[in-house]
């Protein structure tokens, strides 16, 4: 019988204000609480969150972040400009701008040959142990040169998978500015968004992105490699950083 994975709602809750509630693989929470804190902008460094507290509760886990004083100051303040809840992702951002932020560039220069971007894609999927016993879950990597596939999360929600990337590298003060992000889904503006914010210059997907990742990307200084699998893949934004 095929084992399939849980998905339960994931309460993100900020100095005892719920800021988001995400479907997710309850696992690695404190891996995410730190990687959406930082990708989302509610924090710029991990030592500014004080202590977390992970709460089982009837119909999910509520994951309480406690932050310090000048954290604390900008979520609230970004919390008296939002007008409504921010649970679903957009809801309650105030203006179009708000919705599609402008990250910042990224400025990373190593290059990387083909067959390196196609065997990094290929350790990825050799390592998707949750994915081999449900093919239900998503997987994202950091890869780094002379390191390999440094680390894997795996969650049902793509974007989760990454918040709990970058909160795993975050949580053992690595940096990801000299190697490359890979993803087993689609490139949408908020994984690239999500890159830029972790300081990653190459980001390899198993499918396409789309025509706004790609511009976002473009603006960011970020390459986006994808549709990478059977030995092939294309190239969407800042070709001079991948050899062939």
């Amino acid at each position: 019988m095929r084992s399939i994975p849980e998905e339960t709602a994931i309460a993100l809750t900020f100095n005892g204000t719920t800021h988001a509630v995400m479907m997710a693989t309850p696992d690695d929470l404190e891996d995410f609480a730190y990687g959406f804190s930082l990708t989302e902008g509610q924090i710029e460094t991990p030592d500014q969150i004080r202590s977390i507290d992970i709460s089982v509760v009837d119909k999910g886990v509520d994951v309480r972040i406690w932050l310090d004083g000048t954290a604390t100051r900008q979520f609230l303040d970004r919390r008296r400009r939002i007008a409504g809840p921010t649970g679903c992702g957009l809801c309650g951002v105030e203006s179009l701008a708000d919705a599609v932020p402008m990250p910042k560039p990224v400025s990373g220069t190593n290059s990387f040959p083909a067959e390196t971007i196609l065997a990094a894609q290929q350790a990825l999927f050799d390592a998707q142990t949750l994915h081999a016993e449900t093919s239900a879950v998503h997987a994202a990597g950091y890869w780094e040169p002379g390191a390999g596939l440094v680390e894997i999360r795996e969650d049902v929600g793509r974007h989760n998978a990454l918040d709990k990337l970058a909160g795993a590298l975050a949580r053992q003060g690595r940096p990801a500015h000299d190697g490359i992000i890979l993803l087993t889904s689609r490139v949408s503006v908020e994984m690239v968004q999500k890159a830029a914010a972790m300081g990653t210059p190459v980001l390899v997907a198993v499918s396409a992105p789309t025509a706004l990742a790609v511009r976002t990307a473009e603006a960011a200084g970020i390459t986006i490699v994808a549709v990478a699998r059977n030995n092939a893949f294309e190239v969407f934004s800042h070709a001079d950083r991948v050899v062939v």
